[in-house]
């Protein structure tokens, strides 16, 4: 399994390989290192096991055990791709071309799709935002839910409004 984490003390972003075996995650840009807990990565029993042999019971990086899966997809690629569909049809558009306006959408959407179906899963922690990355991890936990995330929002402003005080 693989994790890619903003480090506490420095903020740098640090991808690990192989972090089963790991004791402790070691930032590569400070040295900081953050002590991984020994319940934090169980075995799976064989009646539940997934494609993987391990399951993440909770963040390395910090206490939460709230995670949820989502797609390994860069959001920045994904709005670029709806711009970039939405400006070719709107040049469509503006030359009265009906048909190609629409196959422009229709095409962008089917793009949509496939990278979809094609993405790989990650796992992501509602409160610090590190993503893990491997074998059988929806089987390990549910989708996203608005409503854990607007909490951790929500503490991470309120957090923000004590110090800035």
């Amino acid at each position: 399994m693989r994790i890619a984490y903003a480090c506490p003390a420095c903020s740098a972003t640090v991808m690990l390989d192989g972090i089963e075996a790991r004791t402790v995650l070691e930032c590569t840009a400070c040295s900081a290192e953050v002590a991984i807990p020994d319940d934090a990565i169980g075995m799976e029993t064989p009646a539940t096991a997934a494609a993987s042999s391990s399951r993440l019971n909770r963040c390395l990086v910090c206490p939460s055990t709230e995670l949820f899966v989502r797609k390994d997809f860069p959001q920045q690629l994904g709005v670029a791709i709806v711009v970039v569909g939405l400006l070719a049809s709107c040049v469509a558009w503006a030359w009265h071309e009906l048909i190609v306006t629409f196959a422009i959408l229709f095409a962008t959407a089917a793009i949509d799709v496939v990278i979809y179906l094609f993405m790989p899963d990650c796992l992501s922690c509602y409160r610090c935002g590190a993503r893990y990355r491997g074998d059988g991890l929806r089987a390990q936990r549910g989708e996203f839910n608005l409503e854990t995330h607007e909490k951790y929002r929500q503490q991470r402003a309120r957090s923000r409004q004590i110090a800035g005080r």
